[in-house]
């Protein structure tokens, strides 16, 4: 039986719809979803998920940083493995597909090959990644981090809103912050790492398209820019005479959305925060906050678009006559999807019945930590809306149901790069 049939048969998206909900009602805030890194909440899910992985046939265990972790031998017992994963932690106030819905698919595609009595030549592991998104302690993909041997350590002392530091809120939810380093995975015991994930965007949508081949993850920079002026009264300062930082943000905010909009390459930009002080109806600005997120599927793009932006918005200051700060505040490079990934990909969405579309993902996973120790390769979902982190967040069953199909037809066809093949 060919693998689309298996699937279809089983009718895995009606499984993985049930456990997306059944995932979801474990938050911190009824009637919102929210479950952060190291909660009780991520506690509870954890367990939930262990034993799903059991019940598909792994064996599975918490790792040293809260990730989930189950193993499904091959055909030889110890045999390197491919890695298929995503994260189980939340934004807040966050959609129930983000992230559950890669680890719960696999975690199907697993059960459907148990149920089958099939093992592959290599063995399959799945993560569900204990933080990817970094709302507790303001540092992203902590959980592939520690799996990729690049954790930062010093993260360990950050604290969150209440006070509490990483370091003890790990000893809380029953892990030992010393043994974090035993969560790191060689290079040789990884073939692969596959990721499954919402699209995040309209454009498999706009398509008409259930799933799309990832081709990168792109990368991105964010700047703190502050403008200053001089405040002065609403009636009695004449235009001319103006340092308004304000009308000086909205021009620099403007550059950033033409010139982004006038680009061919995929370069986005934007601002998510502005704050104008002192804040009052009847005084010109003196000081104005905002932020710049640019992102672009090449890092050669994205690094050159930032230094035209940074350009004009210091010509807009110096003609305004407004003192300028502006400082990068993060930076993560793209991450590329192997080639040869993207071709089984597209093979298994052809096989399937789909045309093969590929686009690149604008917004940042656990790939981008793993490309330290696996090549990787992502499949994207369609998404109602391109709409995710926010509660009205969905992927229809059908779509979730064809995801799965590509999933295990990629896994039951999967074929290690040459020169690891040939290794192993």
């Amino acid at each position: 039986m060919g693998a689309g049939n298996a699937v279809q048969d089983a009718s895995l998206g009606e499984e993985i719809v049930q456990r997306i909900n059944k995932l979801a009602a474990i938050s911190e805030e009824a009637g919102k979803l929210t479950r952060i890194y190291l909660s009780k909440e991520l506690r509870e899910a954890a367990d939930l998920i262990l034993n799903w992985m059991r019940e598909a046939g792994m064996s599975a265990h918490l790792d040293a940083i809260g990730n989930v972790c189950g193993r499904y031998e091959g055909e030889r017992p110890g045999a390197p493995c491919l890695m298929l994963g995503s994260h189980y932690d939340t934004v807040r106030d966050a959609g129930k597909w983000d992230g559950p819905l890669g680890v719960i698919t696999a975690i199907a595609c697993v059960a459907d090959l148990n149920r089958r009595g099939k093992r592959l030549p290599f063995a399959i592991e799945v993560v569900g990644f204990a933080d990817e998104e970094g709302v507790r302690f303001a540092s992203t993909l902590l959980g592939s981090r520690a799996v990729a041997g690049t954790f930062d350590e010093a993260v360990l002392n950050a604290r969150d809103r209440d006070g509490v530091s990483m370091r003890d809120a790990l000893v809380t939810f029953g892990l030992n912050p010393d043994h974090i380093g035993a969560a790191a995975r060689a290079r040789r015991e990884l073939l692969a790492y596959l990721e499954l994930h919402i699209e995040q965007g309209p454009v498999l949508e706009a398509q008409k398209l259930p799933v799309g081949v990832v081709t990168a993850i792109a990368g991105a920079t964010r700047l703190a820019a502050r403008l200053t002026g001089m405040a002065g009264h609403a009636g009695t300062v004449p235009m001319a005479l103006r340092r308004d930082a304000l009308a000086g943000a909205a021009e620099c905010i403007g550059v950033i959305e033409q010139f982004c909009h006038t680009d061919e390459g995929g370069l986005v930009g934007t601002v998510g925060y502005i704050q104008a002080r002192p804040g009052a109806t009847n005084v010109i600005p003196g000081e104005v906050s905002f932020t710049i997120d640019m992102r672009a599927p090449t890092d050669m793009h994205r690094k050159s678009a930032v230094a035209d932006v940074v350009r004009q918005i210091e010509a807009i200051a110096k003609r305004r006559q407004l003192t300028l700060q502006l400082d990068v505040t993060h930076e993560n490079r793209t991450v590329p999807c192997a080639a040869w990934l993207q071709d089984q990909i597209a093979q298994a969405i052809g096989a399937e019945g789909f045309p093969v579309f590929e686009l690149p993902s604008g917004a940042g996973h656990d790939g981008m930590a793993m490309i330290d120790v696996a090549d990787v390769g992502m499949i994207f979902v369609r998404c109602r809306g391109g709409i995710s982190h926010h509660p009205d967040e969905h992927v229809a069953l059908a779509d979730a149901d064809a995801g799965a199909r590509v999933l295990l037809r990629a896994i039951e066809n999967f074929r290690p790069r040459e020169d690891r093949a040939s290794a192993s």
